[in-house]
């Protein structure tokens, strides 16, 4: 296996009596696309706090590339590469597509915004920009105001807008969340076109997306890992199953 982009070592997190991430160790590769999947209330955005820097660990490492992030805040990790989505959307309703992304390049390349222009303006931004609403299918779409594009759009700009960070690894949390079937069909067809390229982390609901994209999967069960594997490991793992009985929207066996 080649050596870990990111490793997590024994990391625990309590608020007050409850033990939210429970002594979690595990290496994500690079290139390869990592689901960490769990029951509801496992602590699946906890741990994806604590890797990007929104919540302090209360023990325990964060390496990255081989160095020790544990105490730097969120900005400094991602001047470092770490680029994350949330379950809710967070694009500026009132901007473009390629504002929107432009904003995320020129803030990725350190600019100030203490005299802010346009970053739509610059062709510098621009170009990037549009790589990267092309990369998520939203080319044709740079000129709409995100207010006015459907959840799935917004989803797919929200995409857009980390990897216009020239992001080394993307931390994502359930991008798939309020998505139709047909937004969902074509957000795997998105990501998977990412792998290889990327080093992903993903959390998701959605077991039939998380089995058509994860080289491997890590399962959290009341803020511990009880196993990772690939996802034929992890499908036939009683432990796995015996954690998602009687959650029927995750049975494992249920997903094609």
């Amino acid at each position: 296996m080649a050596e870990a982009l990111l490793s997590l070592r024994n990391l625990r997190k309590r608020f007050g009596g409850l033990a939210v991430t429970d002594d979690v160790s595990l290496d994500v590769t690079p290139g390869e696309i990592h689901a960490i999947i769990g029951p509801n209330g496992a602590g699946k955005t906890t741990l994806i706090n604590e890797i990007s820097g929104v919540l302090p660990v209360d023990a325990g490492q964060v390496f990255f590339a081989g160095r020790d992030i544990t105490a730097l805040p969120l900005h400094r990790r991602a001047r470092l590469g770490l680029a994350r989505s949330f379950q809710i959307t967070s694009v500026i309703p009132a901007f473009t597509a390629l504002e929107n992304t432009a904003l995320a390049v020129q803030a990725g390349a350190g600019s100030s915004f203490r005299f802010f222009r346009p970053a739509s303006t610059e062709q510098r931004l621009n170009q990037a920009a549009m790589a990267a609403l092309e990369a998520v299918g939203l080319g044709a779409r740079a000129q709409v105001p995100a207010g006015a594009m459907s959840h799935g759009e917004k989803r797919q700009l929200e995409l857009a807008i980390a990897l216009a960070t020239e992001p080394r690894l993307l931390l994502l949390d359930e991008p798939l969340a309020g998505a139709g079937p047909e937004e969902t069909e074509r957000l795997i067809g998105i990501l998977r076109s990412l792998r290889g390229r990327y080093t992903i982390v993903l959390v998701e609901h959605d077991m039939q997306a998380v089995f058509a994209l994860a080289d491997r999967i890590s399962v959290l069960v009341y803020g511990r890992v009880i196993a990772t594997g690939a996802t034929e490991e992890i499908r036939a793992n009683p432990e796995v199953k015996a954690a998602y009985l009687g959650e029927d929207e995750m049975t494992l066996d249920h997903v094609p």
